[in-house]
């Protein structure tokens, strides 16, 4: 892949539909793939590394990023702020990496806005009953957050019409070589359906 640029792509889905093993897999198996990292004002936990888990920073730092419209994406999670700097994402880029953001519907459309060659990749649940019991499953919400999440997929799955792909995770495999297969169409290692 050297010598060419790398393809950017945003993976969104709700609240346990496996965009997180998809994008870890995708990392593991496929060559000159970079897993963006966000920039944070929260602190730092104890295992966090700067650069390895996030790019932590003073809150005047990011506001200052902000006004230089440094972000490709950035949001405010209650009093904290996350963003995606688009230095890192280039660097990756020009050096032939491709790139995967992570995020929400509303940082996938920020990027799109400033990146009209990126990729959208929505992960859905194979039905709302599927997803209600993974997240039961995985036991580490109350009833009352499994509700939220619900209703929060409801809306996000509303919005999957604004992506370039949509897969289905009914089987991890399968969505798997779905997702492989879009990447490796944008490296033109594979040819279009």
């Amino acid at each position: 892949m050297m010598g060419s640029r790398g393809h950017l792509f945003v993976l969104s889905a709700p609240s346990g539909a496996g965009k997180s093993t998809l994008i870890d897999r995708a990392c593991r198996e496929l060559p000159d793939i970079w897993h963006s990292i966000s920039a944070t004002t929260r602190p730092r936990r104890d295992y966090e590394e700067d650069g390895i888990h996030y790019f932590f920073l003073e809150k005047p730092d990011f506001e200052e990023m902000i006004a230089r419209n440094e972000f490709l994406e950035w949001a405010r999670v209650f009093e904290e702020c996350y963003g995606t700097p688009a230095e890192a994402v280039d660097a990756h880029l020009a050096g032939g990496d491709d790139v995967i953001m992570d995020l929400d519907v509303q940082g996938a459309l920020q990027v799109k806005r400033k990146r009209a060659e990126a990729s959208l990749v929505f992960v859905m649940p194979p039905s709302l009953d599927e997803l209600a019991k993974r997240l039961e499953y995985r036991a580490s919400e109350t009833g009352e957050d499994v509700r939220f999440r619900l209703s929060r997929a409801e809306e996000e799955m509303a919005q999957n019409h604004r992506y370039d792909h949509v897969i289905i995770n009914d089987d991890l495999d399968a969505a798997f070589c779905e997702l492989k297969k879009i990447i490796l169409l944008h490296r033109g290692e594979v040819d279009s359906p």
